[in-house]
């Protein structure tokens, strides 16, 4: 069954709602949709209390350190980290309360190419069972290639069942964002929801363009309840309009 997985996303030390494709090393700042009076730990303080587990504090750049370490340590072992995570820094996080580390960027060289061998090194460092792969991709020619760098480089990788076939070995779970529709509201990526639903392996996270409970209930439709879903812009803790957190509350404790 399809359970909703919170979300602390963490820009310049604050917990943001970011329009995904906005978020570039240089020019422009990104487009914010919201940004929280409230501090990481708050959050990550009503989530354990409201027993949501599995969910995930990303770093989006630097300067973000301090404030997932307060996110991490109001509870411990209930999140993941994220975000410029690599094999030498991964037990850190994981020493900081993070139930798994996060990678994405770090498994590819500058040109988007896959790097097994530093996959193999992160896995001897922590283990495979506290490792997450971000596999968040951009819809390209009609595939979905995973993008790294903030989602802006795009590598050679396809998102199919025949790469989480090949990952699978080498971690506990999968989160996927579909960045071009990440922060828009607009409805999630049914295409990309049914294909990741087609592969019957380790549990998978989706986030991207959730804009009602209503989508929630056709990510659970499509994906034949394999996948978990994340919530962000549209949730009122988070500014937005669409969906309750409450109900969401509620939605996980009838699962």
């Amino acid at each position: 069954m399809t359970r909703f997985r919170p979300c602390i996303d963490l820009h310049e030390g604050k917990v943001k709602q970011i329009v995904g494709a906005s978020l570039r090393e240089s020019g422009p700042g990104p487009v914010e949709n919201f940004v929280a009076a409230q501090p990481p730990g708050w959050f990550a303080g009503k989530f354990r209390q409201d027993r949501l587990g599995g969910g995930h504090v990303i770093m989006l750049g630097p300067g973000n350190e301090e404030a997932a370490r307060e996110a991490l340590a109001a509870w411990p072992g209930g999140m993941q980290a994220g975000g410029g995570i690599h094999a030498g820094n991964a037990a850190e996080w994981l020493d900081a309360g993070a139930s798994h580390v996060i990678v994405t960027s770090w498994i590819f060289d500058a040109g988007g190419r896959f790097r097994e061998d530093r996959l193999a090194e992160m896995t001897d460092r922590v283990g495979a069972e506290r490792i997450v792969i971000d596999l968040s991709c951009r819809r390209s020619g009609g595939r979905w290639m995973v993008a790294m760098n903030r989602w802006q480089t795009m590598t050679e990788e396809e998102v199919s069942p025949a790469l989480l076939d090949r990952l699978a070995g080498s971690c506990a779970e999968f989160l996927v964002h579909a960045a071009d529709v990440e922060g828009r509201c607009a409805g999630v990526e049914r295409g990309l929801v049914e294909l990741l639903g087609s592969w019957h392996g380790r549990p998978v996270t989706y986030a991207g363009g959730v804009r009602s409970l209503r989508d929630v209930a056709l990510v659970e439709e499509l994906s034949g309840g394999r996948l978990d879903v994340t919530v962000g812009s549209a949730l009122d803790i988070f500014g937005g309009s669409g969906v309750r957190y409450g109900d969401l509350v509620k939605w996980n404790a009838a699962r």
